[in-house]
């Protein structure tokens, strides 16, 4: 007796094809990344982040040259930190900070441009895009980096507030060989606490921030110092997150 065609069905227990189980667990690898990745997001709106792969990566390359496994941090609030150092941060770093929703798609075509016309190198990354990379990737140029990159920010812009961008930020970011972070760095090259820096001591800090590794606030070179007095001089015409 022939069998129609149309009529078949696939008996009880009979495996599903593997495209439908490539299907099935694509779907909740994706869900489980969704779920982990915004979870990790909303903690450390509450929690601070306690080290960074940038820190651990650091420590171990200080420790190959002999000199040790060096990380030197110490978290200070957000009120707590000199308003001139959160003011030079946005002068120095992110001019839009407060208006942006993560990306300041007018820095990166300057620096796009720049990059074309084989001037030095220069990122447009803003603020929260550093945080993103620092607090939850690594250091890195590849697509999947950045692409990454992206998503974080996307998600710190929705879930955190700016004052909690620029706190993270201020706390977290490389200041110095070693050094993390505002405080940290107040007392490395200024022996003082962030609470008290002045306007030209928090620019030199935010000035040497394209390449913490080889440019010192204590001495700074023609170019920093140039670069730490423009931000003083545009320091006042910054709002900053209440």
């Amino acid at each position: 007796m022939a069998i129609k065609r149309g009529n078949y069905r696939k008996k009880k227990g009979v495996p599903v094809s593997w495209k439908k189980q490539l299907k099935k667990w694509s779907i909740r690898v994706v869900s489980v990344f969704f779920a982990f990745t915004i979870f990790w997001v909303i903690c450390l709106k509450f929690i601070n982040p306690p080290i960074t792969y940038l820190m651990i990566k650091r420590g171990f390359q200080w420790q190959s040259e002999g000199k040790g496994f060096k990380i030197e941090k110490d978290w200070l609030p957000y009120d707590e930190l000199s308003n001139n150092l959160k003011r030079a941060a946005l002068a120095g770093e992110d001019a839009h900070f407060m208006t942006h929703s993560g990306f300041d798609t007018d820095a990166i075509k300057q620096a796009l441009e720049k990059n074309k016309s084989g001037k030095p190198l220069r990122g447009g990354s803003t603020i929260s895009q550093q945080v993103a990379k620092n607090v939850f990737l690594w250091p890195g140029r590849s697509w999947l980096r950045k692409g990454l990159e992206t998503y974080f920010t996307f998600w710190i812009e929705i879930l955190w507030s700016k004052k909690r961008i620029l706190e993270v930020y201020l706390n977290v970011i490389e200041m110095g060989q070693g050094v993390y972070g505002a405080e940290a760095a107040a007392h490395y090259y200024f022996s003082k606490s962030a609470k008290n820096l002045t306007k030209k001591e928090a620019a030199l800090i935010i000035a040497i921030l394209p390449n913490p590794r080889q440019w010192d606030a204590r001495r700074p070179s023609n170019y920093v110092n140039s670069r730490a007095n423009n931000i003083v001089r545009y320091l006042n015409h910054y709002d900053i997150p209440e």
